[in-house]
């Protein structure tokens, strides 16, 4: 953010990661069981979905030092400690 670039750029994990496995991630981190269910009479769209982080690197001399397991439930824990506030959802108690 303090560099002179101002173009769009991509920033993203640039590991390979199908929506499976992203929702297996999030649900994990939410502590919630959940069961998948397909359609297969409908179309499948990509595998997987990725960041190629050449030009951020190029242009940047930056890459991402945080997994994505680690972002996911760190902006997670942020969301539900907003949402806490709020009233939204009822606090959990911590021993």
């Amino acid at each position: 953010m303090r560099g002179d670039h101002r173009d769009p750029i991509n920033l993203g994990q640039d590991r390979m990661i199908s929506i499976n496995e992203l929702v297996d991630i999030v649900s994990q981190i939410a502590g919630k069981r959940i069961g998948k269910r397909y359609d297969t009479t409908k179309p499948k769209g990509v595998r997987g979905r990725n960041s190629d982080n050449t030009r951020l690197r190029e242009v940047l001399k930056w890459e991402p030092q945080v997994s994505l397991e680690d972002g996911l439930e760190y902006t997670y824990q942020w969301i539900e400690g907003e949402l806490q506030k709020k009233g939204a959802i009822p606090a959990v108690a911590t021993a």
